[in-house]
């Protein structure tokens, strides 16, 4: 398997125990992966009237530098892009958006960090 295939794999179950957290605590999944232009947007989700835009980042080893800092203002330039994008096509109105992000360590319990940035 070549390293970029493991990375993409080990990308794939971050994203997908992030999504099985939000649906147990209550969210709908409305997309996964969702691209607009070349910005991609790990996990759009819904739970009453917020709309979370969620960047997942996992790794193997979280000691030496946190997830979080990997999306830094040019990524969240191009995530709230995205996400204006999915609400124009989509027509949301009257919902409070939200810009999270999960640190997802390939062992242990998940960060997920509400409101990581400003948006929109």
């Amino acid at each position: 398997m070549t390293k970029k295939t493991e990375k993409r794999r080990t990308g794939d179950r971050g994203e997908r125990r992030t999504a099985l957290r939000l649906l147990l605590h209550g969210y709908r999944i409305l997309e996964r992966n969702y691209t607009y232009g070349h910005k991609e947007i790990d996990i759009i989700a819904k739970k009453g009237r917020v709309i979370a835009f969620v960047e997942v980042k996992t790794r193997k080893d979280v000691s030496t530098v946190r997830p979080q800092s990997a999306v830094g203002p040019e990524k969240q330039k191009n995530i709230i892009a995205a996400a204006k994008g999915y609400c124009q096509k989509h027509g949301v109105r009257d919902c409070t958006l939200r810009f999270d992000i999960a640190e997802v360590p390939v062992k242990g319990r998940i960060n997920y960090i509400e409101n990581a940035f400003e948006g929109y």
